[in-house]
């Protein structure tokens, strides 16, 4: 029998839904307290992820979603450039 893998699900800060990890965008906030986009997905520190489109980030930003997921504030230059990836997609 052979096992099927799991592919791993993470909660977007805007919209509240489980997605697949690869089709988010996660923000991490470094130890050194530094809050930067992760393409890799494996930065070390806390992360919070957004799904890749316009409507969450701009949700997750009024929500204030990704700063409660990081536990510290996020600088409006990490939407400018979030926003910037959904437009260039």
């Amino acid at each position: 029998m052979i096992k099927q893998k799991k592919t791993p699900q993470r909660l977007c800060s805007g919209c509240q839904a489980f997605q697949d990890k690869k089709a988010m965008t996660r923000v991490v906030r470094k130890p050194d307290g530094e809050v930067a986009l992760d393409p890799t997905g494996k930065a070390a520190g806390r992360g919070g992820y957004v799904c890749r489109n316009a409507e969450c980030i701009k949700r997750a930003m009024s929500g204030k979603g990704l700063e409660r997921a990081l536990k510290t504030a996020v600088p409006s230059s990490i939407y400018d450039l979030l926003l910037k990836q959904t437009e260039s997609s």
